[in-house]
């Protein structure tokens, strides 16, 4: 029996990489082998400073390591130097750093030298412009000796016979800015109001109010930047959710919170930090400031709307998974500590459940599917599955836990979508030989031309570096239809050739060869990371089909795939997979971050707060943890594409292998029946 090794174990974040290696070897080296990307200008000669990261102390039980500041090399006096000169001193050069104990590292944004490509652009929607957030100017009676009502009395009456707005109160800064901007304007003014509420108050006549929606994502956070005004999309910026470091998925920040009495605090810290780098990226973008800013509308599910409110996400961890708050909230954007104009407020959009949050909400008031007549199965795949079946009579929702593997984590070479990732698989059934496309670059590989004496226009922009969500997904389902795995997962024990690894029994896949890699090294396609593909998807389809049996209907007229992921994969390859139930492949359509969409709908549209908080109640809600029949429904669905569901709209593209491996069981009962043995 092989020796555990001793070598130090070395974990990547956000990217999820990780690998042993020898104790000394430098964080850049370690960084370079395990395929994750630093920037280094300099080459690791402690002069560009561009390699800078963090590393994350606590004790990390999900990956089994403590990771402390001591677990590197200590800094040399050179590096401090340049530490402090750049006011870093909380980071390490990777290029000076060693690694002596196992250690967790974050690689920070601008450290990174493939940036992650986060694809959640704002969809096109007519959206009617009705904002929270609107600017008026008026005139204003001027104070006069015996008159008594005070200044911001004499705006109240101008607002009121001017616009017949009824201002019921106003914001401490805007009233301490108020006396001096009435008269600079001499007695004209123009006022922002949030609701009913003053917030703003500027000398003469100016314009301008802007609003930011944003899609707290457990993997990635989106904002879109909007003129309040004309609706219109200004910026769009997008970020890795900073959380990832504390866990992947939604459960292990939980238990980060349980378990680390300042966890809630860093997670809390983690993601307000980010919103406050967003929000300046998306208004340096359209040449504003953050301060412009009025109004911030989030949704997100319920674990990040609780961590980026600094509630203890604890009552989610266990049943009864109950919710602080269900319903939407306006909280002061200061409060949270968002460095946003003065008086800008935060709309969190309202919760379904304790695991259908604020995102699912969004998803439901950007596609509206409880005004159709059709019956509509909306599923937003990401870490935690939210699923939606109804239509215009009725709804059913519910979340499933399909953890991070269809994002690309928990897969040997799986990465996040950045240049390299491998997103598009096929595999022929008679050769077994694949080929791929990377992101960054739009040829197959087999279109490349590799080696020294290759033109470079023929050579590929980006080697492959590891496997994103999508292209996971289409290797697996490939692998089945070209018969090389069986329906229950397993590798074809007769599959043989230059593509087919062996350990034992334990069969593997070789998607790229060490030529086509980044690293120098095959990428493969394992029996876990199969395995960790059926699971993910077992779980998804097991929940589209507790909603069914709870509607009692068999099929579906049409399927909506929401979010990022969901935007980038193949119908027919999500379908074969078992990742979703039967329907024509013609009705299923992907309408990208539509939770995204649905903030953007709340922050332009005050009325559609109001509906979204109906829906949110109307629909009914189904606790897959507890019930019964999922677990029956979810051991169905590990088969590819199910155990016993029919697809027939995939006659003629499954594998006949099916119903081979089917008959000798069918054939031995026959024969048995008829012997009377």
């Amino acid at each position: 029996m092989p020796q555990k090794s001793t070598d130090p174990l070395i974990i990547f974040m956000p990217s999820g990489r990780r690998g042993r290696v020898p104790a000394g070897t430098k964080v850049l080296d370690a960084a370079r082998d395990l395929g994750v990307s630093i920037e280094s200008i300099c080459g690791g000669r402690l002069t560009c400073n561009k390699c800078r990261v963090q590393v994350e102390e606590g004790s990390f039980q999900k990956h089994g390591i403590v990771s402390r500041t001591e677990s590197l090399s200590p800094a040399t006096e050179e590096e401090l130097a340049f530490l402090a000169k750049l006011d870093s001193l909380d980071c390490r050069l990777s290029c000076n750093a060693t690694v002596q104990d196992d250690v967790l590292i974050f690689v920070p944004e601008e450290s990174r030298g493939q940036k992650q490509i986060v694809r959640k652009a704002a969809g096109e929607r007519v959206i009617d412009v009705k904002p929270a957030v609107r600017q008026v100017y008026i005139e204003v009676e001027e104070a006069q000796l015996g008159e008594h009502r005070g200044d911001w009395g004499r705006v109240q009456a101008a607002l009121s016979e001017q616009w017949q707005i009824e201002a019921r109160r106003i914001d401490l800064p805007a009233l301490q800015r108020l006396q001096e901007a009435l008269r600079k304007g001499n007695w004209a003014v123009t006022v922002t109001l949030w609701e009913d509420e003053v917030i703003d108050v500027k000398a003469g006549y100016q314009e301008g109010i802007y609003g930011l929606a944003v899609d707290i994502g457990s993997t990635t956070v989106a904002g879109y930047l909007c003129d309040l005004r004309t609706g219109q999309v200004l910026a769009t910026e997008s970020i890795m959710n900073p959380q990832v470091t504390y866990g992947e998925d939604l459960m292990s920040r939980v238990s980060y919170a349980m378990s680390h009495h300042d966890g809630l605090e860093k997670m809390n810290k983690a993601i307000i930090d980010a919103l406050n780098r967003l929000a300046a990226g998306a208004a340096r973008a359209a040449g504003l400031q953050a301060r412009d800013i009025h109004e911030l509308v989030v949704v997100g599910n319920t674990t990040m709307v609780h961590i980026f409110l600094g509630i203890d996400p604890i009552e989610l961890g266990g049943a009864p998974f109950a919710l602080a708050n269900r319903d939407a909230m306006d909280i002061k954007a200061r409060e949270l500590g968002l460095r946003l104009h003065r008086g800008a407020n935060v709309h969190v959009m309202p919760a379904e459940a304790g695991h259908v949050g604020a995102d699912n909400v969004g998803v439901l008031l950007a596609e509206e599917p409880y005004r159709q007549k059709e019956i509509v199965l909306t599923v937003d795949v990401g870490t935690n599955a939210e699923i939606v079946l109804g239509n215009s009579e009725w709804m059913y929702s519910a979340s499933s836990p399909t953890g991070p593997a269809l994002e690309g984590a928990q897969i040997t070479f799986g990465m996040r979508a950045a240049p390299g990732a491998i997103e598009r698989v096929r595999i022929d059934p008679e050769t077994r030989e694949p080929r791929f496309r990377v992101i960054g670059d739009e040829r197959w590989s087999d279109e490349w031309k590799l080696g020294p004496d290759a033109p470079p226009e023929a050579q590929p922009r980006h080697l492959a570096a590891g496997i994103c969500g999508s292209g996971i997904v289409e290797v697996v389902t490939e692998l089945f239809l070209a018969g090389i795995i069986r329906p229950d997962g397993r590798f074809e024990p007769n599959f043989r050739g230059p593509r087919a690894q062996w350990d034992g029994r334990t069969g593997a896949y070789v998607l790229a060869t060490a030529q086509q890699s980044a690293t120098g090294k095959p990428i493969v396609v394992t029996q876990d990371d199969v395995r960790n593909v059926q699971l993910a998807k077992a779980a998804l389809y097991a929940g589209a089909r507790l909603l069914m049996k709870r509607a009692n209907i068999d099929v579906v007229d049409r399927v909506v795939l929401a979010g990022a992921f969901g935007s980038y994969i193949d119908p027919q390859h999500a379908m074969v997979l078992g990742l979703i139930p039967d329907c024509d492949l013609e009705r299923v359509y992907a309408v990208g971050n539509a939770a995204g969409d649905g903030a953007r709908i709340a922050l332009l549209n005050r009325e559609k707060r109001r509906e979204a908080q109906e829906i949110a109640h109307w629909v009914r809600y189904i606790e897959t943890a507890v019930d019964a029949d999922f677990q029956e429904a979810f051991v169905a669905a590990i088969h590819l594409p199910h155990a016993t569901d029919p697809f027939p709209h995939l006659e003629g593209i499954l594998p006949e292998v099916r119903e081979v491996q089917r008959r000798p069981r069918n054939e031995k009962r026959r024969k048995k029946l008829e012997t009377g043995d």
